[in-house]
Order: C-alpha cells, then structure tokens, then sequence
C-alpha cells in the first residue's frame, strides 16, 4: 500500500503541479488571445444574458433543462468545500496575495468555460432515453473526428472513477466532519460520532438516490432551489463579517495587491516566495471553478437552449460567481477576522475550517460561527455529490451505453454510505490525481477546436445575436 501510495503521491504531483497548472492557464490564454478577450468585451452582455435573466420563466422539453437550472447543476458540482477551506488553506500558506492570482486565474478560466460550454453544445447528441448529453467526449469525437473517439473515452474512464471519491466520498466525508465538528462544540465529550456518521450516510444516500433516479429534470430542478439558497447563506454571512470589519478592509487589500509580488512584506516574511504565492492561487482558482477540466460541459449539454455562444455566457457567469464572488468572500472574510484579533492565524502554516468558523464568529459568536460554516459546507458538498453523479454517469454511458446508468447510479448510492462511514483516503487521493487527468484530453480538445469557438463567436455576435437582443 505504500507503494501504491508512492506512485500516486509522484503522479498527482505531476498532474496537479506547476506543469500542469501552467498548462490549464496557457490554454486559457491561448482561448482569450483567440477570441479577442470574449469575457472582457461581452462581460457585460454575459451578465444581462445570465444573471439579468435568473427570475425570467422559461420552460425545457423532454430529456432538457432549462439554460438556468444547467447553470446550477454546474455550480452546484464546482462550488464545494474547496470555496471554504481551499481558500483558507491559500491564504495562510500563500499569505494574501495568493487573492490576486486566483482573481487572475478566474479572469482567464472564464474563457475556457465559456469555449468549453459552447463546444458542449454544439456537438451535443440524444442518447436512446432522448436527453442531451455531450461534453469533452463527445466534442472530441464530433469535433475532432471519429478517429479520436479513443480519448474521449480515456477522459471518461478517468472520470467515471474520479467521481466515486473527489465527487462522492470526499464531500460526504466533510459532511459528517462538520457535523460531528458542531455537536462536539455543543458537548465535547460526544463520543457517538461512529453512530452519527453511519445515519447521515443513510440519510444522504436515500436523498440521493431520489434525486438520481428522477433523471436530469428532477436534478436540475433540485439544483436550480438549492445552489441559491446556498449560495445566500454563505455570501449574507461573509458580507456581515466584511461590513462589521470595514475598517480593516484598505489594509488587507493594500497587502493583496502587495503580497502577490512581494510575499515577504505582506506575511512578515513567513511567505517569502513569490512562486509559492502565484501556485496556491493558481491551484486554488483552477480547484473551485474547474475550468479546463471538462466536467461543467456535461451538465450544460443538457440545457434546453440551442444557442451554443448564448449557453457558453453562462460559462462565464459561473466562473465569475464561483471565484471572483465566493471564494473571494472566503479570503476576505478570513482575512477580516485575522486583522481584528479574532482568528488566529499563523502564515505558512495551513489552516482549515476552524478559522472561517472564528471569522464568522466575530459577528455571530463561536457557536454561531460554526453551525453557519458546517451548515454551508453540508450544502457545498451535497450539492457536489449531487451534479458529479451526474458527471460519472454520462462518462459510464459513453463507454458501456445507455443502460449502464442505474447500475453506475446504484454503485454511487452505496459509495456515499461507504464515504460517510470508512476512512479510505488513499482511494480518495487516488480519484483526486484521477480528476486531474481529465483536464488532459480535454485541453487538447479545447486546443483543437478552438477554431470552432473562434468562427461561432465570430458569428453570433456579427448576425445572430439580433435574434434575441
């Protein structure tokens, strides 16, 4: 097992470190160069289109959703745990400038979602049940060609297994952690945690299970209910922390902008190195919004909008929402409560839940602080469950057909019982450098096809566009 470890333990270093990091952003570039800045020159017609039109009513046909709840599907997988703790972990160990990087990376991810979501779209097909589905594979053999069918299928066998762990087990595991974290804060001697974790995985599985077997319209009208509702609960809370701590908000941005190129100054010297900041904010910005790694195109594949150009501007939004808004308020909201006195924090050493759950609590108590934080991470990371079951299911289809996805859906269920109840973390680290590996043949898509994305941009945007405006 330790060897197994070991080879892992290189592979995901590899496949989530500088070289790959440095891949995901060259492609974006790549992306942005190509379509003259897309995401800057349309952000504003990308949010009327996306965020203007959240309460206008529209309806989806059989096997379709509408264009919003695809939006949420989709962010429901990408908002997680890692807008929570994977931006603590950033700012502690990348110091405060790690903020302007993953706003840098968020900037360019926009147009690699924004590419991904309208190749999505148009190469999608009717599976035999007579829903829409598409994403890397299918762009990959509709777009690149039949010949190339075989690393559409390399991308879902990586996929279909990563979602048992970094889409399952791994959320599930957090769940119960939170939980567990707020009865302990209520009685620290609680010594039934094994009991609770065993419920709630019985609990989430049947909640699940109902979710999965209704098919994509009852998932999407799910997500559309729960992704806000999250959402509010977690920026209203961030938001009360920063406006109770206003006065502390020019220093902490002085030292954002400060510390994303000289570290040593804005840490005290504990982050001295300007690469160290760059990667956590890069790799945090890549983690929450994962742009690249070709999972979002399946939910909005499904989306009963034609238009592959108007699909693609929710791409933009949902990067723009997911980073620039939430995991922004996660750092800021940290940071507040380190200047305040109210959290300790030491730079250079990672930090975790408990220092959101302190920030918080300077506007609404220890106690209150934490049942906010494990109530958000319960919703992050069950909404995940729910969309990357999703995900590995349409990566099953692809391979085996269509009558795979109960069976695949059924082994997802129990996952979930397992992720609540075992520690198998070597099998989640193994699905974590899976999950990185299907960033791989799906940049080579985005690569190839980016052609496609240039000439339909071009298009909608010269002639179509005056269809809807």
């Amino acid at each position: 097992m330790e060897l197994i470890a070991s080879i892992n333990g290189s592979i995901n270093g590899i496949v989530w470190g500088p070289p790959m990091l440095i891949l995901l952003v060259g492609v974006g570039i790549l992306l942005t160069i190509r379509t003259a800045g897309v995401q800057f020159r349309k952000f504003g017609y990308a949010m009327k289109n996306t965020l203007g039109k959240i309460f206008k009513k529209s309806e989806a046909g059989e096997g379709e959703i509408t264009p919003f709840q695809a939006v949420t599907t989709a962010l429901a997988a990408t908002v997680g745990t890692g807008n929570i703790a994977g931006i603590t972990a950033a700012v502690t160990l990348g110091g405060p400038g790690s903020i302007f990087w993953l706003w840098i990376t968020a900037l360019i991810g926009m147009c690699t979602k924004y590419s991904e979501v309208l190749l999505s779209i148009k190469f999608r097909e009717r599976n035999e049940y007579g829903d829409w589905v598409g994403g890397p594979m299918y762009y990959i053999k509709n777009g690149l060609g039949k010949n190339w069918k075989w690393l559409g299928a390399i991308f879902c066998v990586f996929g279909a297994l990563a979602a048992f762990g970094i889409g399952n087990a791994v959320q599930v595991g957090n769940i119960t952690s939170a939980v567990n974290t707020v009865i302990t804060s209520f009685n620290p001697d609680f010594a039934g945690q094994s009991t609770v974790n065993l419920v709630l995985g019985i609990i989430l599985a049947v909640a699940a299970a109902f979710v999965f077997f209704g098919g994509v319209k009852r998932l999407g009208s799910v997500t559309e209910k729960l992704v806000p509702i999250m959402a509010i609960i977690y920026i209203v809370s961030c938001l009360c922390v920063l406006v109770w701590n206003a006065k502390y908000l020019p220093a902490i941005f002085a030292d954002i902008f400060s510390g994303a190129f000289s570290p040593a100054g804005a840490t005290g010297g504990a982050v001295g190195s300007m690469m160290l900041v760059i990667t956590w904010g890069v790799k945090r910005g890549v983690f929450s919004n994962e742009a690249g790694l070709g999972s979002a195109p399946m939910a909005h594949a499904a989306t009963s909008e034609k238009d592959p150009v108007r699909q693609g501007l929710y791409g933009i939004f949902e990067v723009f929402m997911d980073t620039i808004v939430i995991c922004t308020l996660s750092g800021l909201t940290v940071l507040c409560g380190f200047y305040a006195g109210g959290v300790e924090m030491t730079y250079g050493v990672m930090g975790n839940t408990s220092l959101n759950a302190a920030a918080l609590g300077t506007v609404f108590g220890m106690k209150g602080g934490s049942i906010i934080i494990a109530l958000c991470l319960a919703l992050f990371a069950f909404s995940t469950v729910l969309s990357w079951c999703l995900y590995g299911a349409r990566c099953c289809e692809f391979l085996l057909g269509s009558k795979s996805i109960k069976i695949y859906q059924a082994l997802f269920v129990i996952v979930i019982v397992v992720g609540a109840t075992m520690d198998l973390s070597l099998a989640w680290d193994i699905a974590d450098t899976l999950n990185g590996l299907m960033a791989i043949p799906n940049l080579i898509a985005l690569v190839g096809l980016s052609g496609v994305v240039v000439k339909e941009t071009k298009d909608y945007f010269e002639n179509r566009h005056k269809n809807f405006d």
